[in-house]
């Protein structure tokens, strides 16, 4: 007969309780700091005392800040995908409201005083191409690649509501996205920041695109 294990499994709760990796500490500290003041203000120094942690475990975990900046913005992106769709998902089936929907959101979001912008478009600032042969900055391919996907899907949705020119209504969209992420750094949070706009001009935009698409969408042939 066997006798209970004197070291049971921990339970989930016990899991919890447990203090977190030196890795995820540094992570953490890092994404608090990079989103912050930016990535490049912040030192390795700065991160590893405020994470409790060594150099040589960041550097174990993450090989370098640059590749430490790249992992804090594809969580960050995991993230942006994750509020997109909570964003638009009550409007299923519907590409014009649920695009309506997430600007709605974005000025909701970008209201707080908290808030510095798009971590993957500071990143995108903060490290521009020096070349057209260059390999960009890890962070700044992270952001790139980003960018084209939101365009991508702005576009796909474009189409899906019906608009003939998806591909200029999904630029104009993303045109208005990029500046609400840019001018919530240049005004203070007391209620009129231009991004309160963004719900408003995306509905007129997009309905504008609509209009000029004919009924359902169809294609009105040449300007007359």
């Amino acid at each position: 007969m066997k006798t209970p294990s004197s070291n049971p499994s921990p339970t989930p709760s016990q899991e919890d309780a447990k203090p977190p990796r030196a890795a995820e500490r540094i992570q953490r500290t890092a994404a608090e700091l990079f989103y912050r003041e930016g990535i490049r203000a912040v030192g390795v120094d700065e991160i590893v005392n405020r994470a409790g942690a060594t150099k040589p475990s960041l550097y174990r975990s993450f090989g370098s800040k640059d590749e430490l900046a790249a992992a804090y913005l594809r969580d960050y992106e995991c993230r942006f995908y994750e509020r997109f769709e909570e964003a638009i998902a009550p409007y299923r089936g519907d590409p014009r409201a649920q695009l309506i929907a997430y600007f709605t959101y974005i000025a909701e979001r970008t209201a707080s005083p908290a808030y510095r912008g798009c971590g993957l478009t500071n990143a995108a600032v903060e490290y521009p191409r020096t070349g057209d042969d260059a390999a960009p900055h890890p962070a700044r391919q992270v952001a790139e690649d980003n960018k084209r996907e939101v365009r991508r899907i702005f576009r796909d949705m474009a189409a899906a509501a019906g608009v003939r020119d998806a591909e200029g209504l999904g630029d104009a969209l993303l045109l208005i996205l990029e500046g609400c992420f840019v001018t919530v750094q240049l005004f203070e949070a007391d209620g009129h920041r231009p991004s309160r706009a963004a719900p408003a001009a995306a509905r007129r935009l997009i309905d504008a695109y609509l209009a000029d698409s004919g009924p359902a969408g169809e294609d009105p042939g040449p300007a007359k």
